[in-house]
């Protein structure tokens, strides 16, 4: 069998795919990047796809709510915190915002896999 191999932006978490039970590494690691309440449903701790599908849904819109935090927050909190509170918010914002893109992307790299996707590695 060829080398397993993951592509940058692989989540550290979870083994790399045509790795023996992967997939479940992948399963719990999507769940953990949706609301905590995902794991009550059963449905959605069997089918990986469908978890994956909508991971990268919640993670997209905490994006998007993140970025609209960050466009409006001088708008909206200018005249009620210090603006040293206002440029701490802001650079936590940044923070998380870059946060969430890394792991847009990892799910949406995890989800391919699950697709049947599979990395070479690369010649240097």
């Amino acid at each position: 069998m060829a080398q397993s191999v993951s592509p940058p932006g692989w989540p550290r978490e979870v083994r790399p795919p045509d790795v023996a039970d992967w997939q479940e590494g992948a399963l719990s690691w999507l769940l953990d990047q949706c609301p905590p309440d995902y794991r009550a449903h059963e449905v959605l701790r069997r089918h990986p796809l469908v978890i994956a599908r909508f991971a990268a849904h919640h993670v997209e819109a905490a994006l998007v709510g993140a970025r609209a935090a960050y466009a409006g927050a001088r708008r909206e909190l200018g005249e009620h915190v210090a603006p040293e509170v206002l440029d701490s918010a802001l650079r936590a914002l940044e923070a998380e915002g870059a946060r969430l893109a890394r792991t847009a992307r990892a799910v949406a790299l995890v989800e391919e896999a699950l697709h049947g996707s599979r990395w070479r590695p690369r010649l240097n």
